[in-house]
């Protein structure tokens, strides 16, 4: 397993410090566009002698944005703008002219759909694998080496039960060809025992870039709170995100990270109209809030819009199975049912519901049915031609019905 021969391209300040920790364990050849020295890794002159002969090349090239885009000087007013791909495009063009069916590993951060839509295409003489890394600058090595988890993507999953956990011991029977690869390229390189995210290229992508942002969202949330201290007065900062960070049950823990129908009840969405009518009052000259509620309205069009197009494909009406805001409770505030039906009529669709708390538990013909409840039994019996769109993507596509897993297009 040790016998694996590496080659890396791209020795910057994220590539050089991966490149010498993997020589620990394996030996590494190097290439650069600038000069570079190292005492751990073989540095060569061209990227040829980077790839020939190696069975894994890792291209760490930059994706940079324009210096405008870096975060030290305001960005709000300019527009929405992609990373910069053209050197990563150069490396594996190159690359491509010169390996022979080796495995080349992208670690290069880049936008969803980006692989499948630009880069793949280049790689033909190759197996392309994106394994982006989840590291600090300033620690780059450390973290290579003890990661908090591994993501692996390939063109088609690669793992046969996608979206899980790989343990170490079943990554023969669970991980296959590409992924097993590198999988067993990293066993004896970690310190810990990280997990292994292995799925499409377009998972792995996202992943990654989401897993940064949230930590984004996250200290834009803890810093608001910070300006609403200052505004409000009689408020210790730390006292209040010292409380939310100790939550473990809900807010700091798994929960709500399964996507499916926004939230509703008595708490969540007036409480956040509430909070953007508090940010008005404090002259925060910025609504968190606002754009919450904006992004859950959205969802419930986009939703809405499918259903609809559903209905106009198959020519069935709209049926949405619950209408409270969370299954075995009689309370209908914030509903977000409701509003995907709100959605469904302003394009002239009126769908019905069925709840066991607030209307008649039937339906008498097919419908396209709308599972807004996660819950393991029906409220009613279906007739056969129905067609079950499931936002939580559990319910069993056994053949009795026609099951689309919103959420879920591979």
């Amino acid at each position: 397993m040790n016998n694996f021969r590496i080659g890396f391209v791209g020795l910057g300040k994220l590539g050089m410090p991966c490149a010498e920790a993997m020589a620990t364990v394996y030996k590494v050849t190097g290439y650069d566009v600038l000069d570079k020295t190292s005492d751990k890794i073989n540095i060569v002159s061209s990227i040829e002698q980077a790839v020939r002969g190696r069975d894994i090349i890792f291209v760490a090239v930059p994706t940079p944005h324009d210096p405008r885009y870096d975060g030290s000087k305001p960005t709000c007013h300019l527009p929405p703008k992609d990373f910069d791909y053209t050197q990563v495009k150069q490396a594996l063009e190159e690359i491509n002219s010169y390996a022979t069916d080796q495995l080349v590993v992208l670690i290069s951060t880049v936008l969803p759909g980006t692989i499948r839509r630009e880069l793949a295409p280049l790689v033909t003489n190759a197996q392309l694998v994106y394994n982006p890394y989840l590291i600090a600058m300033g620690t780059v090595a450390w973290d290579m080496v003890n990661p908090e988890m591994i993501i692996i993507g390939t063109e088609d999953g690669t793992a046969p039960n996608y979206g899980v956990y790989l343990d170490r011991k079943r990554l023969g029977r669970r991980a296959i060809n590409k992924a097993k690869l590198l999988v067993d390229f990293y066993l004896p390189l970690m310190e810990n025992d990280p997990r292994y995210e292995i799925g499409t290229w377009e998972e792995a992508e996202a992943i990654k870039i989401f897993y940064n942002t949230f930590i984004s969202a996250k200290l834009s949330l803890v810093n608001m709170m910070q300006d609403v201290a200052m505004k409000l007065g009689h408020i210790n900062v730390d006292v209040v995100t010292n409380a939310l960070a100790l939550s473990t049950q809900r807010i700091i823990s798994s929960q709500y990270m399964v996507a499916g129908m926004g939230d509703g009840g008595p708490c969540h969405p007036r409480d956040n109209i509430a909070l953007r009518y508090m940010t008005k009052e404090l002259d925060l000259n910025y609504d968190f809030f606002d754009s919450i509620m904006y992004s859950r309205e959205q969802q419930a069009r986009n939703l809405a819009k499918f259903l609809v197009d559903l209905s106009v494909e198959h020519g069935l009406p709209i049926l949405i199975h619950g209408y409270t805001y969370k299954p075995n409770v009689p309370y209908t505030d914030g509903s977000y049912s409701a509003l995907v039906g709100y959605y469904c009529e302003q394009l002239n669709y009126h769908p019905t519901f069925v709840d066991p708390n607030t209307h008649p538990i039937t339906c008498d013909s097919g419908a396209v049915v709308l599972l807004a409840h996660n819950i393991k039994e029906l409220y009613c019996e279906l007739p056969k031609d129905c067609i079950i769109v499931d936002p939580w993507r559990t319910f069993p596509k056994d053949g009795t019905y026609k099951v689309i897993y919103y959420g879920d297009t591979r």
